[in-house]
């Protein structure tokens, strides 16, 4: 399966080079995304061999960065694209795990919580696990998706079924969006068990969505307007 791997980077100057080496070994074309970083992150990827870029003029949003990945591996005639964060809280080593699962599924989405000792973890955020299983708990009452983690970044997608999907969420809500397609759709999804790691429990959002409120608003309402969307097309029908 020709399968490409596929990194939203923002500000990733420190360890992305690093990352990228750690890839390599399993012989993956490598496409990175740059969403408007300001810290050199293009200078530490112009001394990189063997990679592609996108580079974002200025900051569009995570959602976009995904979107443009789907672009490139479907432009380009992938079979599937593996995306994973480049702030370290993904590890490389998992990546064969992806390619060994997505030849059966559709989608192969990590979860930080399948396993659930993990839940207990000091490390983990308060508010950022409140709001993932609020959200997951809402996507499940929903769907048929029986998910356990809405928001990890790891995943691997089969691009004949991304295919179908008509995704312009430009910021972090854009997975919602995504996951609700994929329930309308019937895609085959199998979530797995990834390393749960919060190298930077501080991290914050930017603007208006560091409130935690807003932020749990504005995906509640990303829901609610794919769910009015399919309602409106069986109607149509």
């Amino acid at each position: 399966m020709n399968t490409l791997i596929a990194l939203p980077a923002y500000n990733e100057k420190k360890g992305i080079g690093f990352l990228i080496s750690q890839i390599k070994k399993y012989d993956l074309d490598i496409l990175v995304i740059d969403d408007g970083s300001t810290d050199g992150t293009q200078d530490e990827l112009s001394d990189i061999e063997n990679i592609n870029t996108i580079v974002h003029e200025k900051n569009l949003g995570y959602g976009q960065t995904i979107i443009d990945a789907f672009e490139y591996g479907i432009s380009n005639g992938y079979d599937s694209i593996i995306t994973m964060d480049c702030d370290g809280q993904h590890i490389p080593d998992e990546v064969q795990i992806f390619l060994a699962q997505i030849s059966n599924y559709d989608i192969v989405s990590g979860s930080r919580y399948l396993i659930q000792t993990n839940k207990l973890n000091p490390q983990i955020p308060p508010d950022r696990y409140a709001i993932n299983m609020e959200i997951t708990r809402i996507l499940n009452e929903t769907t048929t998706l029986e998910l356990t983690d809405s928001f990890c970044g790891f995943k691997a997608y089969k691009t004949d079924a991304i295919k179908e999907m008509e995704l312009t969420e430009e910021g972090y809500g854009m997975p919602l969006q995504l996951w609700m397609q994929a329930w309308k759709l019937g895609l085959r999804i199998k979530e797995i068990p990834v390393e749960l790691i919060y190298n930077n429990a501080e991290k914050r959002f930017s603007g208006e969505l560091d409130n935690p409120t807003t932020r749990i608003n504005y995906y509640k309402e990303i829901i609610k307007r794919e769910m009015s969307e399919s309602s409106r097309n069986q109607l149509a029908v």
